[in-house]
């Protein structure tokens, strides 16, 4: 097959001609008859399925028998690209509707591609990191829809403009900031120097308990890493607010706008008093999209970060998926079992 159908994929789309046949010369090719089944429920993901042309169908046992339909894909879909930056098992069954033809990449073949920092494997890599961005902020929008036990009257409005405008920024702190990092969950993998190389241009503040770090629906002009103290994230709507997540020492917040170039779809404040690393957006992307040591661990450090978020979406679906059985919420219950499924792939392990 030609390497214009692979470009037709959508998670090549805008690869150049070399960088498609190289990676038509990593995948291989299949094919499966109408009612073949591609993955098993629970199985591990050995890698990415792209769809070249026919339609398949993700199902989920459910717990008290039968099965849900919780993704449909067809010509230029792709599923499984997680299995190539993380391992994990398959959450649901896919069954070919039609007869399917595509390619399939195994994991250990891309991760030694990327080991390699061929420039191919590093643009297919933030391609995956920039679909899973997209999905997590659509299941959060959609969990975010439906009321949750936790949810509590909004306090304090937001502020209307940036809420660090008048806070200084410098190289130096109330303590030695530097010797934290490289013990950070964030700097797993980084050597000294790409550490340097990477908070080089970032501004380090220190923030009151309560002080806005930036607020929903604000541009996102940077994101930002706490060194030390914690960060309450939440979400806004109807008078009400919901806690995200408690973000502590190692955890980047901010970034997924950043990297999409979107709103705020949260908001940050400061728990405790807090230290943070300020990046700000357009040398911190410069970074992620180059192709030296510093950028490939920056690209695993977001990896982290994005499975972490997933983590914590997941936790808060499964919960909303007991409280609506047990509400007797049918509907409801099969909308979000299909939220949480239909993600196909799920980490093999606990995301710390």
């Amino acid at each position: 097959m030609s390497t214009e159908a692979l470009r037709r994929i959508s998670l090549c789309q805008g690869l150049d001609r070399e960088a498609a046949q190289k990676l038509l010369a990593l995948a291989k090719e299949i094919s499966f008859v109408k009612g073949a089944q591609l993955v098993r429920q629970n199985e591990s993901a050995r890698g990415a399925f792209l769809i070249r042309k026919g339609e398949v169908e993700a199902r989920v046992a459910l717990p008290g028998g039968g099965a849900l339909t919780v993704a449909e894909l067809g010509d230029g879909d792709v599923f499984g690209e997680m299995a190539l930056i993380e391992r994990g098992v398959c959450s649901a069954t896919v069954v070919a509707r039609t007869n399917v033809d595509g390619w399939f990449i195994a994991r250990d073949d891309f991760r030694a591609m990327v080991a390699s920092r061929e420039a191919v494997a590093l643009e297919i890599q933030r391609a995956i990191t920039r679909n899973l961005a997209s999905k997590l902020r659509a299941l959060n929008a959609q969990v975010r829809d439906h009321p949750a036990p936790e949810d509590r009257p909004a306090r304090e409005a937001p502020p209307s403009g940036d809420p660090l405008a008048g806070i200084g920024r410098s190289k130096h702190a109330s303590f030695d900031w530097r010797a934290f990092l490289p013990i950070l969950p964030f700097f797993e993998g980084f050597d000294v120097d790409e550490i340097d190389e990477l908070v080089a241009e970032a501004g380090v503040m220190e923030l009151a308990r309560s002080a806005w770090v930036f607020a929903q629906n604000q541009p996102a002009d940077a994101c930002y890493l706490i060194v030390r103290g914690a960060l309450e994230v939440f979400t806004r709507a109807d008078g009400r607010e919901r806690r995200v997540a408690i973000a502590g020492p190692g955890e980047l917040v901010g970034y997924l706008a950043a990297l999409e170039g979107a709103a705020h779809a949260a908001s940050a404040r400061a728990r405790e008093a807090a230290c943070l690393l300020e990046f700000p957006r357009k040398p911190f992307l410069a970074h992620y999209e180059g192709n030296s040591t510093a950028s490939v661990s920056l690209q695993h450090a977001i990896h982290r970060s994005l499975l972490r978020s997933l983590a914590r979406t997941n936790t808060l679906l499964t919960r909303l998926i007991s409280h609506a059985r047990l509400s007797a919420a049918a509907a409801e219950a099969a909308e979000l079992e299909a939220a949480l499924h239909g993600q196909i792939w799920r980490a093999d392990r606990v995301i710390e």
